[in-house]
């Protein structure tokens, strides 16, 4: 008996070194991540792989740009965007799944500065255009960007500002430009401000009557249909762990 227990032991210690080896080994989920989201996707992988053993490879950059990349056949197999238009584009072509598409989180504006006092009455000070610069992300591209022209043409200032405008390629550019001083404020994430690491600063959180909602979906691509990890993470941005970490990051999530 001690010998077939012996024997039974090893047999079962082999086949989890077998199955650690051929995860360790597999080709990781290739993810295509919206720059705002890049703090919060860091923290949820870390969370998905110590919990499953897949990896997971993710790529920043602004939505457009990701999308474009995808239309251009770059291998991903899911797609977290910071709106909802492209992803149902990609659904609509035939490159992502149909019906996979869903809103993992929804987006906060905020106008932010590293520095103190800047403005207490941010309408008044934007209009008051004293400042050299103010960051905001490429409209075209970024949809924070877009819900950025939004509220300064909802204030009547889009036109008068253009001047002082300095524009990222994405909002992870836009709060660098902030973060460094190449800005005096800038509109940016609310989930980056709470990243940030220096808590002193001016923040306004952009009332959300100011720009359309920043619903921020996620589509299995074709290029991961045939790949469980793929569905297996796409169902993880769902479970009750991810929900609560957007939440504590700053994120609204949607009903």
């Amino acid at each position: 008996m001690f010998t077939f227990n012996r024997l039974i032991s090893r047999f079962i210690a082999a086949a989890l070194l077998f199955f650690m080896a051929s995860l360790a080994g597999a080709e990781p989920l290739r993810i295509a991540v919206a720059a705002n989201f890049t703090d919060t996707t860091r923290d949820l992988i870390a969370l998905f792989e110590e919990t499953t053993g897949h990896s997971v490879a993710a790529s920043y950059g602004s939505t457009g740009k990701l999308f474009a990349q995808i239309e251009n056949g770059a291998p991903f197999d899911v797609f977290q965007a910071a709106d909802s238009a492209r992803p149902e584009m990609l659904e609509n072509s035939g490159s992502a799944v149909s019906g996979s598409r869903f809103t993992y989180a929804r987006g906060k504006l905020a106008l932010w500065s590293p520095e103190t006092n800047v403005f207490s009455d941010p309408a008044s000070w934007l209009a008051s255009a004293d400042f050299k610069r103010l960051a905001i992300a490429n409209p075209k591209t970024a949809p924070y960007g877009l819900a950025a022209q939004q509220v300064l043409k909802n204030l009547s200032l889009w036109d008068a500002l253009q001047p002082r405008l300095v524009r990222g390629d994405s909002i992870a550019q836009t709060f660098q430009f902030v973060a460094t001083s190449n800005a005096q404020a800038g509109f940016v994430a609310l989930s980056q401000v709470n990243a940030w690491q220096n808590s002193n600063g001016t923040l306004w959180v952009v009332p959300q009557q100011m720009y359309a909602p920043i619903d921020q979906q996620a589509v299995l691509l074709s290029h991961g249909k045939d790949k469980p990890v793929a569905r297996q993470w796409l169902d993880f941005l769902r479970s009750p762990q991810a929900l609560n970490l957007m939440k504590d990051d700053g994120y609204d999530i949607a009903d």
